[in-house]
């Protein structure tokens, strides 16, 4: 079982609309505390949330969405109604562009259901490293907040380092947390507040502590027990690697105990061959 802030991670979408999807009866908790009143949600209701974003996103209104999940709606069903839709935009903005992209991840996460290796997933130590890393803040965990903050961070990640002559040692590592506002709505776990801080990283040997007046900042990580899980591509299209080590810390007993670490292990000029190994912690639940 997963907290509402887990839960919404994993679906990238904001605790605050799973609420509301809550308060409609489109997306119910699996359970929900009668003591704290603190919603719960499986791995398996992903199923039903990747379909509610994939069918708003392509323009239905909320009722109309559950009109639609009511019927049963099949993947070959969504994927038609996305090529209609794709025309209706060929002349959109780029920001409906970007959501596209979004909707196609979504249908590919649902078009792997059932269909997800166990293998695929590995559990070990991961190792304490030194990064070299600026920092920013991202609206929320969802696709379209991130990405504009930590391309950015990166960009002038690597020219600051240079003009420090300090040299990359090992991949880059990307981190998330709970911006310092928290929880302000009570509900536990990671990803539970509304804002993300972003921690655009790359391994480093230099000394811990500031580099000059750059902005950087050298950390040391320390090490922790991790579930990892290898996405080959785009990061735009991590969504099903994503849910994919979701089910299998639920099927396996497992529950995460804070934001995934992105470590970029071959990162070339076409972004669809990039191969990036995310990196959960994790405890026994």
């Amino acid at each position: 079982m997963f907290t509402i802030g887990d839960f919404a991670r994993y679906g990238r979408v904001s605790p605050r609309m799973l609420r509301h999807y809550d308060a409609i009866g489109l997306l119910r908790p699996d359970r929900t505390d009668p003591a704290t009143g603190y919603r719960f949600y499986g791995a398996a209701q992903l199923a039903r949330l990747n379909r509610i974003i994939a069918l708003k996103d392509l323009g239905f209104t909320l009722q109309q969405v559950g009109a639609v999940l009511d019927e049963q709606v099949g993947p070959e069903e969504l994927r038609g109604m996305l090529r209609l839709r794709r025309v209706e935009l060929a002349d959109a903005v780029a920001a409906a562009t970007a959501r596209l992209a979004q909707v196609e991840a979504r249908l590919r996460s649902i078009e792997s259901e059932g269909h997800m290796p166990a293998d695929d997933v590995v559990i070990k130590t991961v190792p304490a490293v030194r990064v070299a890393e600026l920092t920013g803040t991202a609206a929320s965990y969802e696709p379209q907040d991130i990405g504009p903050v930590i391309g950015p961070l990166y960009e002038n990640l690597f020219p600051l380092l240079e003009g420090a002559g300090i040299r990359p040692t090992g991949p880059g590592i990307a981190r998330y947390e709970d911006a310092p506002q928290g929880s302000p709505d009570g509900e536990g776990g990671s990803g539970s507040g509304s804002a993300v801080v972003v921690h655009a990283g790359v391994t480093v040997s230099a000394p811990v502590g500031p580099v000059g007046d750059t902005g950087v900042q050298v950390v040391e990580l320390p090490p922790f027990e991790a579930a990892t899980i290898v996405h080959r591509g785009a990061m735009d299209d991590v969504l099903p690697t994503a849910q994919t080590l979701a089910h299998w810390l639920d099927a396996h007993g497992y529950r995460s105990t804070g934001y995934a670490r992105e470590v970029t292990l071959e990162c070339p000029p076409d972004r669809d061959q990039w191969v990036t190994e995310l990196q959960e912690p994790v405890a026994k639940a």
